[in-house]
């Protein structure tokens, strides 16, 4: 074959592969996140469980096993996160679902990047964490007495669930609410919802349970289905308000009696929150590489960035934006308290301006927060994107925030919320100085 007509067939069949890998993207999107330049199950994991397992390892840090909650407790210190984050989940939806019942809540345990799941009588304990390049990333750990304790990291068993549609196909978390029976069964022949921050209360937590006060909403927690046949029947009333949870199962064995509904609201917003930072991740990854593939073929620089790639970063990083500033986030009708130290707990952890705001006061009278940003954007999840990536929400952000105009999307933040977000964001993230 002449020299120049094997460029041409060597450009074609590099052609034919991106457009291939393109095709998997939109119908097999777990096989590109499989492959290079992601490759999920072999990449090494960076983030607080696998640092946690290499100090376990060369024997820095040391778990106890107690009788009544073995590792959990220690394990719950190692990696930072409060038992006041407590919440609690009846219906059969998770791994261990044959050991979960209305009596025997599966509970959830949770900061800014890593969840903990405990279920009574269980050989295991359940982690997940949103490690920066992989996306949600999850281990076990097993529940008997062990001189060197393991983190054992999943090989793809859990992605059945945790990287679907409802994660936006990448390998991520998902607070479902479903209308469940007496014994904790989901009746997904009913549908479901996927819940976050713009969810309307009436769809939320489903096969949860929910202590606070929240007037005159009301919610799926905290009951279920006596008929099948008549779901609009749910008795929400009944689940509405509850301070306490006694009257419906035996709390003495969790770590604290409650199912915090700011903890909730909290965990809804970071799941999806998380879900986005690795959709854009994975996403301009997976376009430089294409683009790379690309630039080789047709002899471009190295560096070149075709359209395409353009449009999908600024996609991506409109989504991000959007979502961080809770356009279209539910109005709260009622305001909202929770029953545990939660939410003094959360609000605690800063950072703070000089005026002693932060990103991570609470509103619950119409709104979660305060200042409409969120908090995650000082998380490694975040912090560790594409320079491009954050460079470009960092831009937009500033845009938004000190427009003379409100864009139509942004228009539920008011001039003082800007302001403060702006002046917030100045004194506490690094990189917003390099915006001027």
């Amino acid at each position: 074959m002449p020299h120049l007509q094997f460029q041409l067939f060597l450009k074609q069949l590099c052609i034919s592969y991106v457009l291939l890998i393109g095709f998997s993207s939109s119908v097999h999107a777990q096989l590109e996140f499989e492959s290079p330049p992601i490759d999920y199950l072999k990449a090494p994991a960076h983030n607080p469980v696998a640092r946690l397992q290499e100090d376990l390892k060369a024997g820095r840090v040391e778990l106890d096993y107690s009788e009544e909650q073995g590792y959990l407790p220690a394990l719950l210190k190692a990696l930072n996160i409060s038992p006041e984050s407590q919440v609690l989940v009846f219906s059969q939806t998770s791994f261990q679902l044959r050991k979960i019942t209305p009596q025997k809540p599966r509970a959830i345990y949770f900061n800014d990047d890593t969840y903990v799941g405990w279920v009574q009588q269980s050989d295991l304990l359940e982690i997940s964490t949103a490690d920066p390049s992989l996306g949600a990333v999850f281990y076990s750990l097993e529940h008997a007495p062990a001189t060197q304790p393991k983190l054992i990291r999943d090989q793809g068993h859990c992605l059945t669930c945790h990287a679907s549609s409802r994660t936006k196909n990448i390998p991520g978390h998902l607070v479902r609410s479903v209308f469940v029976d007496r014994r904790g069964q989901p009746l997904l022949s009913a549908g479901t919802f996927t819940t976050e921050h713009s969810s309307p209360f009436s769809e939320r937590w489903g096969g949860w349970y929910v202590t606070g006060t929240h007037g005159s909403m009301r919610h799926m927690g905290n009951v279920t289905v006596s008929d099948p046949d008549a779901l609009e029947k749910i008795d929400r009333e009944a689940g509405a308000n509850l301070v306490s949870l006694d009257s419906l199962f035996e709390t003495s064995a969790y770590l604290t009696p409650h199912s915090d509904v700011v903890a909730l609201m909290v965990l809804e917003h970071q799941s999806t929150m998380h879900n986005h930072f690795t959709f854009a991740q994975m996403d301009s990854r997976l376009a430089d590489h294409y683009d790379g593939i690309m630039n080789k073929a047709l002899e471009r620089p190295a560096g070149y960035q075709s359209e395409s790639t353009v449009r999908r970063f600024q996609a991506a990083t409109e989504k991000i934006v959007q979502y961080m500033l809770f356009c279209d986030e539910f109005k709260l009708e009622s305001p909202v308290a929770g029953t545990s130290g939660f939410a003094d707990y959360f609000s605690a952890l800063g950072p703070k301006d000089s005026q002693g705001r932060s990103l991570r006061d609470f509103d619950l009278k119409t709104r979660l927060f305060k200042y409409p940003c969120s908090y995650l954007i000082y998380a490694d999840s975040f912090q560790q994107l594409p320079q491009p990536v954050v460079d470009q929400v960092l831009s937009r952000l500033e845009e938004i925030l000190t427009a003379e105009t409100v864009e139509a999307e942004f228009a539920h933040l008011s001039d003082e919320d800007r302001k403060a977000i702006h002046e917030i964001l100045s004194e506490t993230l690094p990189q917003w100085k390099t915006l001027r």
